[in-house]
């Protein structure tokens, strides 16, 4: 029993002393400047998580990066643009306003402005069919005629 417990210490050992990753920095803007950049760029493989939070193989490695890229001095704008270069736009949370991507920003509002106009174009119909409808001269008299005729029956 005792042979047992040491097995499953030792294969739950290797689960408990998962990879930390420890980045020394010049100073404090430095570990800033990779917090803030690990926070704003996205894995690549994990699609919905940052560098920051992500485990994946992938994610350590642009972190080593960006901590390479920030202590050779490169600007936050510098670091962006070779990760972009390297793995397209998907790594930005928030992509560039450019040709290309003008739809996924412009999209939502256009989208609510369409749904404004289109709910506006319904209540102005559903208001103008609830509005009573006004007679001419004409059919007032008519209308009153055929009042009489049904009052004298």
């Amino acid at each position: 029993m005792r042979g047992l417990w040491l097995v499953l210490m030792l294969a739950l050992g290797g689960v408990a002393q998962a990879a930390i990753d420890t980045y020394a920095f010049g100073n404090d803007t430095q570990r800033e400047r990779f917090a803030a950049l690990t926070r704003e760029l996205r894995c690549p493989k994990c699609q919905n998580q940052d560098l920051a939070d992500s485990n994946a193989p992938i994610a350590a490695d642009l972190r080593r990066e960006i901590h390479r890229l920030l202590l050779e001095g490169k600007s936050d704008r510098e670091v962006v643009d070779y990760l972009v270069a390297r793995y397209g736009e998907f790594v930005r949370y928030k992509p560039a306003f450019e040709a290309r991507t003008w739809l996924l920003w412009l999209g939502p509002a256009g989208l609510l402005l369409v749904g404004a106009g289109v709910g506006w174009l319904l209540l102005r119909r559903r208001h103008a069919e609830a509005m009573p409808a006004t007679l001419d001269a004409g059919e007032q008299a008519r209308l009153a005629a055929l009042l009489k005729s049904r009052d004298d029956d």
